[in-house]
């Protein structure tokens, strides 16, 4: 789990190019001889290859560097850089040894987040597949080390007569976003540039829920299936929760959808999340939503709540009379509680499509970390700009990179946002008042990479090759530590409070409008 503990580090190489050292190769096994006076040493053991294109909306990306790393023994082993056609190739990647050789290979271009992909059926042919995890070994720029570095990439293993074609890169650049983001669902505005005001995000259906007159209830905005009745499972600790869920079928909690056990699953973070209609409370939900028995009380999700000492058992819930984040140390949320089960199935197709939580790591079968559901982080997946600026190239937003520039209460910082223009708070973008927003809840929340504990330290550090060498900078400076960060979004249980999320573990709370807090702009 990518916390700042020393329980894992992450690559670090040049932003500007690898040094001639970083590159240097090293044999993975010893010779294959036979002792002193061998003058036949046989055939040599075969090797595999990996090739692959690097593309940019659809068309050929040059120049990116291509990194193969191996996880045997933590270091980068080749790297090569796409030609005009945005074709690359490694060689000589070695069969033989009583450990097969694992790597994980990853894309690297100032200016572009790269997401993998592969062909149908290559992970039979030759043990690779898709993963977002950490590598080991290199240092790291907080305070001598500690905030893990995820990288999404292919992990391969090398079998005989096993090499990897079409292990694919696609690069984005933030103009043309892997994820889209849903409005709030406000539509009262409190103040000028509030959520209801500004209005940003994809706009719900006319009719968002499906009564599929089967137990279940299909959200025509994300596309996923819900069981109907949000009380069928009653109350459970997490763990049992997570077992419950996935031996749910047709038969059991109301369902005729001829479903069978395996096919449903304890919801994301960001999937319970989308259920959440700001605008009401008591519950939470939709006017006009089509399920039952919804508890105003606190709902698991399979997220694990990664603020904690590797190996504790705590989850992220949701309490859905106002739509509050809980986590461990709040409510008794333990994952020893007993708290609301929700059920959800489907991989998406809606209007939009949610965003995976980040996490990889898992504590639990059928857990956020071993089912990973949503649409997965790029990496690289900042673009920083130079004009106090960065793009994340998961969702295409711009944001503001000094997080500690402006503060107050709701009011003073909405108003300070709507004012923001170039040549204030570091910025050199060229921006006029009006161009900059304070975000919406659903737009601060994006941000969230749950592999990581503390969200304001990841979000400001910078990461350093072992000569000292910048590899990644920060995403952002000055990120305020244990404060809250507003949003544009006003609770509807409680009109004095706005939603706010707290900077280091990221969790969405209610706090009184008139109290300080600071704020990012996006646009």
């Amino acid at each position: 789990m990518s916390m700042l503990s020393s329980r894992s580090c992450r690559p670090n190489l040049r932003s500007a190019g690898l040094g001639a050292a970083l590159l240097a190769m090293v044999l993975l096994s010893a010779c294959g001889g036979h002792g002193g006076g061998e003058t036949n040493p046989g055939q040599p053991p075969p090797t595999d290859t990996v090739t692959g294109t690097v593309t940019f909306k659809g068309a050929p990306l040059a120049g990116a560097q291509v990194l193969l790393y191996t996880t045997n023994s933590n270091y980068f082993f080749q790297t090569a850089t796409s030609d005009a056609d945005g074709t690359y190739r490694f060689t000589g990647l070695g069969t033989s040894g009583d450990v097969p050789s694992n790597w994980l290979i990853w894309a690297m271009k100032d200016g572009y987040g790269f997401y993998p992909s592969l062909p149908d059926g290559a992970g039979s042919a030759s043990s690779a597949n898709v993963v977002r995890r950490g590598c080991n070994n290199f240092l790291l720029g907080y305070n001598g080390g500690g905030v893990g570095l995820d990288v999404t990439g292919i992990n391969y293993t090398s079998l005989i007569n096993a090499s990897l074609a079409q292990a694919d890169f696609t690069a984005y650049d933030g103009s043309s976003p892997r994820v889209s983001l849903a409005r709030t669902g406000q539509t009262t505005v409190y103040a000028t540039g509030d959520d209801a005001d500004r209005a940003q995000g994809v706009a719900w259906p006319a009719q968002r829920f499906v009564d599929n007159t089967d137990g279940t209830v299909t959200d025509q905005l994300t596309g996923l299936i819900w069981l109907q009745n949000a009380g069928a499972l009653g109350p459970a600790t997490w763990t049992q929760a997570l077992a419950e869920v996935a031996a749910l079928a047709s038969g059991a909690g109301g369902l005729t959808d001829h479903s069978q056990a395996g096919a449903w699953r304890l919801p994301n973070l960001n999937e319970l999340e989308s259920l959440v209609a700001v605008a009401q409370s008591s519950p939470a939900l939709p006017l006009g939503h089509p399920f039952t028995h919804v508890s105003n009380g606190i709902y698991w999700t399979s997220t694990g709540y990664t603020g904690i000492d590797w190996g504790a058992v705590d989850a992220w819930a949701i309490r859905f009379s106002d739509g509050s984040y809980i986590n461990d140390g709040i409510a008794n949320a333990e994952a020893t509680a007993s708290n609301g089960v929700w059920a959800v199935k489907g991989a998406g197709g809606g209007t939009v499509q949610l965003q995976a939580t980040g996490l990889w790591d898992s504590s639990a079968a059928g857990d956020d970390g071993a089912t990973q559901k949503g649409v997965h982080l790029t990496y690289p997946r900042w673009i920083d700009h130079g004009d106090g600026t960065t793009t994340d190239t998961v969702t295409g937003l711009v944001w503001m990179q000094q997080a500690g520039a402006i503060s107050g209460n709701w009011a003073q910082a909405l108003a300070a946002v709507n004012a923001l223009q170039s040549g204030q708070c570091g910025l050199s973008d060229g921006s006029t008042a009006g161009t900059w927003r304070m975000p919406t809840r659903n737009e601060l929340q994006s941000l969230a990479d749950r592999e990581q504990g503390n969200h304001a330290d990841y979000f400001d550090n910078t990461f350093d090759y072992a000569d000292g060498s910048l590899y990644q900078p920060a995403p952002f400076s000055g990120f305020a530590v244990s404060q809250y960060y507003w949003t544009s979004t006003t609770d509807a249980a409680d009109t004095s409070q706005a939603w706010a999320v707290y900077s280091c573990d990221f969790g969405v709370y209610p706090r009184p409008r008139a109290g300080n807090g600071y704020a990012l702009a996006v646009r």
